[in-house]
């Protein structure tokens, strides 16, 4: 089969192609991706993926975008769309899989304009628009927040899975501020993380690439041990390490977590679209299996009073809540269409 990924803008699209390709490159398949030069999708795919190809084309997202640049924004996509019929033609592809976001419009209008499968996955509670958009189109509409999905869950790296546990007794905690930084996180760290040391709990915190440097010297000012990072392509390891998490919740982070077991506080990022993060978390949270406190001066009380509670119970229901092999299912989806 030849496949092709598109999508991308943010790291979570990114780390559902990132699992269906390293499903389909192990089932003997050729799978290609199509992405943009904005956002993050080089950074992740141009020197190191299983990809046999991989494209960047020239777009931004359109929606954000006012008067002319909307314009502009929209003249991209069309000329992306010109270059994604060709590479689809050239590598003779048979189907496409969109993990969404802006970096996914061109090569998903270009796949339906050559009557080609377009299978699509949906990573949030609450439906972007141009997933939307296509949704009355494609093969297959996946989402892990609906009922009527045919496939339940959420792709997610196989090494998480293999280091999943049980947490019961909080002996170390993760905070997650995202690949850009997250201040709000950042900032709770700080102000925590006397009483973390005092009670022996240690801390790892990526604080990201932006807010790095002034992180590392408030935990030197605050003569506190850190295991401290700006970006890493290391995640899964260091959420194996944690007991508790306090992340964003953007979908990919937040299954992640739920994969390896791992307990959080959600904070939800307060401008994302549609407020998806706040919807991502409230599904997460009315199923009991974490927390989730909105950005403000509630924030710092809450994590204290989670300090306090037991994490077992949590723990052990996350495991049973998760579910293995979605790539694998997705992908093997994409074959039976096909053999159909």
């Amino acid at each position: 089969m030849k496949l092709c990924i598109t999508g991308g803008g943010t790291g979570g699209h990114l780390m559902i192609a990132e699992a269906l390709v390293e499903v389909g490159v192990a089932d003997g398949h050729e799978v290609i991706f199509i992405g943009s030069t904005s956002g993050q999708d080089k950074k992740y795919f141009e020197n190191n993926s299983s990809f046999s190809h991989v494209y960047f084309l020239d777009t931004t997202g359109v929606v954000n975008q006012k008067g002319l640049g909307k314009l502009k924004a929209l003249l991209k996509v069309f000329l992306a769309f010109l270059k994604s019929r060709k590479i689809l033609k050239y590598h003779k592809i048979q189907a496409t899989y969109s993990v969404g976001g802006f970096s996914a419009a061109p090569a998903s209008f270009a796949t339906l304009s050559r009557f080609l499968p377009l299978f699509i996955h949906e990573q949030n509670a609450v439906v972007g628009r141009l997933n939307s958009l296509l949704k009355p189109y494609a093969s297959r509409f996946i989402s892990a927040y609906d009922e009527s999905s045919p496939i339940k869950g959420y792709p997610v790296k196989e090494g998480l899975f293999k280091s999943r546990r049980v947490r019961d007794e909080l002996k170390t905690i993760i905070f997650l501020g995202g690949s850009h930084g997250a201040k709000t996180i950042n900032d709770l760290a700080l102000s925590v993380a006397h009483k973390l040391q005092k009670k022996g709990i240690k801390i790892i915190h990526q604080a990201g690439e932006n807010d790095f440097a002034r992180v590392k010297q408030e935990y030197k000012d605050l003569d506190v041990e850190v295991q401290l990072y700006a970006f890493t392509k290391k995640l899964d390891k260091l959420i194996a390490k944690a007991d508790l998490a306090v992340s964003r919740a953007g979908a990919s982070t937040l299954w992640e977590l739920i994969a390896n077991g791992l307990p959080a506080l959600f904070i939800p990022y307060p401008h994302a679209a549609g407020d998806h993060q706040f919807f991502n978390a409230k599904f997460i949270v009315n199923k009991n299996l974490g927390w989730c406190e909105r950005e403000g001066d509630k924030l710092r009380s809450k994590m204290i009073s989670i300090l306090k509670e037991p994490l077992k119970q949590k723990s052990e229901a996350l495991l049973k809540y998760s579910k293995k092999d979605v790539a694998k299912k997705m992908i093997q989806d994409v074959k039976k269409v096909l053999n159909d």
